[in-house]
């Protein structure tokens, strides 16, 4: 393994491509950290997102209006302003009013830090269109099926779990995909309140280098990796749960 960190070192001496990220320790655990913290904050995200998505769309067909005038009002809030300027609102205007909390040397930190911001703020922005997504899949599922589910007991809440939901899931699977794709994408706007992710170390790790050339290549190969695989795996998920028949000539 030496001999193969070595050879980088030999390969910056004569082309002078710098590669430290590889053959350094330190800008290699940087990295590698960021990575996770990347998986991490865009898995997290998702996964909100998604029950974000469920649950507003559930709340949009209540018998309340109040309760379906603020589901719309989250929505237009949120997919009608700039997702960084969500990010430093929740982070700089709410966590400024969250209380603090004493750590373990006697100092004062934030209840909640960026890495939490960060997974709230995109959370809510990719919930809105997710709630949309779901809302046209329920519309989809005819109302003879709702109607049937409801004469053989089924409460609304039943119905929707056990019958609306797995059909309409499966309808607006797609649309889904491409929105939590374009969420992992957006998961780098956390460098601008300096969530430890791989945008943010590797801005460090070209500021210490000057290395900015090869940094961002490996960062442009990195994302293409990530939602590539990403890509991959939500369309055999989607080609697993297609309705036969559905959307067939």
């Amino acid at each position: 393994m030496a001999a193969f960190f070595d050879w980088f070192r030999w390969l910056y001496q004569e082309t002078g491509i710098n590669l430290t990220f590889i053959y350094d320790s330190y800008d290699r655990t940087r990295l590698l950290q960021g990575f996770w913290t990347t998986i991490l904050l865009a898995f997290t995200c998702l996964f909100l997102s998604v029950i974000i998505g469920i649950v507003g769309a559930w709340l949009q067909r209540s018998r309340l209006k109040w309760t379906r005038r603020i589901v719309q009002g989250y929505i237009q809030f949120f997919r009608n302003t700039p997702p960084l300027v969500q990010l430093y609102f929740f982070y700089f205007a709410l966590g400024g009013l969250m209380p603090k909390i004493q750590n373990d040397w006697g100092g004062y930190e934030p209840l909640l830090g960026n890495f939490a911001w960060a997974v709230i703020s995109l959370s809510f922005f990719a919930g809105s269109f997710n709630v949309e997504i779901f809302r046209s899949g329920i519309e989809a599922v005819p109302t003879s099926t709702i109607e049937a589910a409801e004469s053989l007991g089924y409460t609304r809440l039943k119905a929707y779990i056990h019958i609306v939901l797995p059909l309409a899931f499966r309808v607006c699977l797609p649309a889904l995909n491409n929105n939590l794709v374009n969420l992992v994408k957006t998961t780098t706007l956390a460098f601008a309140i300096a969530v430890p992710e791989m945008l943010y170390v590797s801005s460090q790790i070209w500021s210490d280098n000057v290395n900015v050339r090869e940094v961002m290549t490996f960062l442009l190969v990195a994302y293409i990796a990530l939602v590539g695989i990403l890509v991959w795996a939500m369309n055999r998920w989607e080609r697993a749960m297609k309705i036969p028949g559905y959307g067939s000539q």
